[in-house]
Parts: structure tokens; sequence; C-alpha cells
């Protein structure tokens, strides 16, 4: 289980989520890459409209502007995509992503939360699939961290890490 923030979301009047980034070991690869989109795509389906509430919501409130700022990274990640998946099967291995995603206050730079989240697909079950059970862990690992921040933006009471 990932801890409770520090507090909850809906103390601040602003909100920004920046977009997903892989770590530098992992860049530069078109899986990965590819990868990464639809993890972005994913999270913007839900996001983006719930900063734009979130936003709206905190224009109303009188007080200090205070910012949240969302910054997720993908840390590590082995995606197998369906090519592979076609033609070596499960030789290709399993699928795993970890992302860590850095909450913090724009205005003094405190960190609110750290929480991680973890997702993963077999090679068995991406064999038989050709790659959809692949392409499913992306979106569940997005699913992950829209939980969690949705969850925590009336109190702060943590969430999980990961799913299979």
């Amino acid at each position: 289980m990932n801890p409770p923030p520090g507090e909850a979301f809906s103390n601040f009047t602003a909100f920004a989520m920046k977009p997903v980034t892989l770590a530098s070991r992992y860049a530069n690869n078109d899986t990965n890459e590819k990868a990464l989109v639809k993890i972005q795509e994913n999270l913007s389906l839900v996001m983006e409209p719930t900063i734009t509430n979130w936003n709206h919501i905190g224009a109303t409130k009188g007080g200090t502007q205070r910012t949240l700022v969302i910054t997720p990274v993908v840390s590590e990640i082995k995606f197998i995509g369906g090519a592979a998946r076609f033609w070596v099967g499960p030789a290709a291995g399993s699928s795993a992503v970890i992302m860590r995603v850095t909450i913090t206050e724009k205005e003094t730079g405190k960190t609110i939360a750290t929480p991680e989240f973890y997702s993963s697909a077999g090679a068995w079950s991406g064999s038989w699939t050709i790659g959809g059970t692949d392409n499913a862990m992306l979106g569940r690992i997005a699913t992950r961290v829209t939980d969690y921040l949705i969850k925590n933006y009336a109190s702060p009471v943590g969430g999980p890490t990961g799913s299979q």
C-alpha cells in the first residue's frame, strides 16, 4: 500500500499534471515510447477532466493560492509488443512497469506524496492474447495512479501500489 499523502489534495486551489516521462535508461526505445503514449492516453482520459474540475473548485476558494504539481515518471519498464508476442510468444518474457509519482506544492517545493505503482502481464497470458494482456497492463498502471489521486482528494487515505 502507498501511504497517505501529507494532506488532502482538496486543500490546494490549483492543480497541474505534467506529462508522463520515461527514466532516461528506458527512453529512445520505440517499444517503450509507444507504451508511454498509451499510459499517457489512459491517464489523460481520467485526469484531464478531473484536474479541470479541481481547478474550477479551487478558483472558488478564497485565501492563498496553493498549487499541487503531479509529476509521473515511468521509472522501470519492460513492455513486450504484439509483434514480439506473435513471433516469439512466451519466450519474450513478461511485461512489467513501475511508475513513481512525485506530488509537490509548487509555491514551497514541499513534497506532499511520492506514491509508487506497479503492474505486470505474464509471458504465457501475453502469448495467448497476442499482446492483449501486455497492453491491458498499461491501462492498469494508469488506473492505479488515477485511483490514488482521486481517492486522496477529499482526505489523505493512501492507496494500492500494484495490480496484476
